[in-house]
């Protein structure tokens, strides 16, 4: 088996990772970012997600737009593979499969997309987009999935669909990485788990129990075995460690006592109905309590929450279940941020060591 993979969400907008007025050691500048990006990939990081928003929501005042923010950390990084979130409704597919390759092409070959199916109406009707149904939103985003991986894949490509119109178009230079970029998405719905299944190489999991990650693993590699495909998964988690359990457990607990009421209310406004539009009345933040929404993707529940070994037990235990990537936030990312790199990642990487030489003897 590959080893397991470690991203970082790349903090470009104001605010941090927590809907919380607890200070915090992080930056959402272009230079604070810059020297994060460099040290997150010396400590052992491979990959690191721009988030996309375009107007303010849970507190996040100030955003650097996420395709401009990777193709920017490009060139001041050697080794990271730069995922940016876009929403389609917002871009053409055209349009990102240029810049894309673009990026791919400048960072040779270290360029991902995050396509988000989107859930901040307000960031759609202010620019006079229509908001169309939940379904209908990954309708269109896998629609677009198709009209990238095409474009990027072929010398004049043409597409007819409900939502986007290709005329023999075509991409150059192509994506340095073969056969394409690679394509992430979200979504716990089951329109979100389908379109996995069939266009998307990973998929992204709000922070969620080990058997509540089994299950959508389970799921949702059924689905793309029915379209003789393979999917890898990633896992969100907010991520504290600390020298003992309870001084981690009392972080957050600081966390969630000095949360932002009000922003926490508004993005839980924002968010409700995510799974109530679904056909089948489930979906992201459907079961998200209070405490779960001060990290907007419920990254607390993923328990990545204790000292250097428990956290990197728990990653083991993900691990097993099929997990192939974990996207963590932090508190303090000037300093959380490189020391999970110096601690929790070099014991994940001896269990997973004495795991396979235990394989071996059993197979020997």
């Amino acid at each position: 088996m590959v080893d397991i993979k470690f991203a970082y969400w790349i903090p470009n907008v104001s605010g941090g990772l927590v809907v919380s007025k607890i200070p915090q050691r992080t930056d959402w500048t272009y230079e604070y970012n810059a020297q994060l990006a460099q040290t997150a990939e010396e400590v052992g990081f491979e990959y690191a997600l721009a988030q996309a928003r375009f107007i303010a929501s849970y507190g996040a005042e100030f955003q650097l737009e996420a395709l401009t923010t990777v193709s920017a950390l490009a060139p001041v990084t050697k080794k990271l593979k730069l995922i940016a979130a876009v929403h389609p409704g917002l871009w053409h597919p055209g349009v990102v499969a240029k810049i894309g390759s673009s990026i791919d092409f400048l960072s040779n070959g270290r360029f991902a997309l995050n396509v988000v199916s989107g859930w901040f109406k307000d960031e759609f009707t202010i620019y006079g987009e229509p908001w169309l149904d939940h379904d209908e939103r990954y309708r269109r985003s896998e629609e677009f999935i198709r009209v990238l991986k095409g474009l990027w894949t072929e010398e004049e490509f043409h597409f007819k669909g409900d939502f986007y119109r290709i005329n023999g178009g075509w991409v150059k230079p192509k994506p340095i990485t073969q056969p394409h970029p690679e394509i992430f998405q979200g979504g716990n719905s089951k329109a979100a788990r389908r379109m996995a299944g069939r266009v998307s190489d990973w998929y992204f999991m709000n922070g969620n129990t080990i058997e509540g990650v089994r299950e959508q693993i389970e799921e949702v590699s059924a689905l793309a075995r029915e379209e003789g495909r393979k999917i890898k998964f990633g896992l969100n988690s907010f991520i504290i460690v600390r020298d003992t359990e309870a001084e981690a457990h009392e972080v957050l607990r600081d966390i969630i006592a000095q949360a932002d009421v009000e922003a926490v209310e508004g993005f839980r406004q924002a968010v409700k109905h995510a799974g109530a539009s679904t056909r089948e009345r489930e979906g992201m933040w459907a079961n998200s309590n209070f405490e779960d929404l001060v990290q907007y993707n419920d990254g607390f529940r993923s328990g990545l929450i204790g000292t250097a070994d428990q956290v990197a037990e728990k990653i083991r235990q993900f691990y097993e279940v099929g997990v192939d990537l974990i996207l963590g936030g932090f508190l303090h990312y000037s300093d959380d941020l490189p020391a999970f790199g110096k601690t929790v990642i070099p014991i994940v990487r001896e269990l997973e060591a004495n795991r396979r030489k235990a394989d071996e003897l059993v197979v020997v």
